[in-house]
């Protein structure tokens, strides 16, 4: 099977890494890739967000499936234009993907489908937004109703910051659109469920870490690290986010006429009245995808491909590994705001070579003068297993030690509650 993947990031990194070791795969490529996925993908330069031109690198290599990693080419109907030439692609279409490119969108499809989540307005004037955090109280939770790469929303007891962030949201005349909810309590857990738009094959439940701060200080991030399995979680969680939420979504989505194929994200906060939906993604998230793709013994590509061509069915139960798994993300100097690009990276070879169980996951590199150099926000996922959290969170630290890239930062406390 000739495989291409699109994006460039960490997830793209652990897709390819997957991919790489499945024997069924005879040739792999990503567009555009970063230092790292160099060294298991042939790279293609390509504008993830033109669907055309994706279309015809796909066509031009032969591909017999193409894997859209990241929301924004999904969103901008990058899957769309893959399929319409004949070739299998993972990822929902441009429709379906309106569940991640638009809060609103969601929330009106979990009220249709009888998905337990927050109590929201979505709103349009400032006027909308003074009367939503007023009906909701403190601490206030503010969501661009777009795509804000994980960063779009505010949580704060602070009013004026609360209502700074909505009125951005809402833009001066733009018709932009906030979405404002009433706060959830519990601990927040990662779901993702691979699907057809019929059957639904949820994977293993991960949790990360969206403050940049160690204690959870700080503000909002991408996501500075994540942990799977999760031995606080109740063993039926799974089943039961099955039942109440990934299910009853892809089923509403299918009577709409818009069936979602692709990887269905669910973000679950474990709340004192039950399971509650924060938000659904249209992807693999990123850093949880480098935990749970650690831990998956099922060869990746036959799995996706059976999603690209409604087949999952008939597809095999997944198999598991009982390790553990932790990722740690290195960052940029100044991320999450303007991060400083550029620095050399230092290190890698060390960890490659004496880290058995670890492993680095390349997101915002380049090859500079022969060295990998940083260039973009999160740099890197530093990856272990181990017979435990414990144990892993301990191996992908000591590989953290063994980098060195000025001015970046991590947080200290990756699972260290667990």
């Amino acid at each position: 099977m000739k495989v291409l993947v699109i994006g460039g990031g960490a997830r793209e990194h652990a897709l390819c890494r997957s991919l790489s070791l499945d024997p069924d795969v005879t040739s792999l490529h990503c567009a555009p890739g970063n230092a790292g996925i160099a060294e298991v993908a042939e790279l293609h330069p390509v504008d993830a967000l033109d669907g055309a031109a994706v279309a015809d690198l796909a066509g031009s290599l032969g591909a017999d499936l193409v894997v859209v990693g990241p929301e924004a080419p999904l969103v901008a109907g990058v899957a769309d234009a893959v399929r319409d030439r004949g070739i299998d692609c993972f990822g929902p279409s441009r429709q379906a993907a309106a569940l991640e490119g638009s809060k609103a969108f969601a929330k009106d499809v979990m009220a249709a489908a009888g998905v337990p989540t927050a109590r929201s307005y979505v709103c349009a004037t400032p006027q909308e937004a003074d009367a939503a955090l007023d009906a909701f109280g403190a601490p206030y939770v503010v969501k661009d109703d777009g795509l804000a790469a994980g960063k779009g929303v505010v949580v704060t007891s602070d009013l004026d910051a609360a209502r700074a962030h909505a009125l951005a949201c809402i833009g001066a005349g733009t018709g932009g659109r906030v979405v404002i909810e009433e706060y959830l309590d519990g601990p927040e857990v990662s779901l993702f469920a691979v699907t057809d738009g019929e059957t639904v094959v949820p994977l293993q439940p991960a949790q990360d870490f969206k403050r940049a701060l160690d204690g959870d200080e700080g503000p909002n991030t991408g996501g500075m690290g994540a942990y799977s399995p999760l031995p606080w979680a109740d063993p039926g969680l799974v089943a039961e986010v099955e039942r109440t939420v990934l299910r009853p979504t892809v089923d509403e989505l299918r009577r709409r006429g818009t069936p979602f194929a692709g990887l269905l994200y669910a973000g679950l906060a474990i709340t004192s009245r039950g399971v509650r939906v924060i938000e659904f993604n249209a992807r693999f998230g990123d850093p949880e995808t480098q935990v749970v793709l650690a831990r998956l013994r099922t060869p990746l590509a036959g799995l996706l491909r059976a999603a690209a061509t409604g087949q999952l069915a008939d597809f095999p139960e997944l198999r598991w590994s009982d390790d553990a798994a932790v990722t740690v993300v290195i960052a940029s100097h100044n991320y999450p705001g303007a991060p400083r690009t550029g620095d050399p990276i230092g290190g890698l070879a060390d960890v490659a070579e004496k880290d058995e169980h670890a492993y680095v996951l390349h997101a915002g590199t380049r090859i500079a003068d022969g060295q990998v150099v940083s260039a973009g926000g999160r740099v890197l996922s530093v990856t272990a297993t181990g017979e435990d959290v414990a144990t892993a969170r301990e191996r992908a630290y000591r590989a953290v030690d063994r980098l060195s890239l000025d001015g970046a930062h991590h947080r200290t406390d990756i699972a260290a509650a667990i």
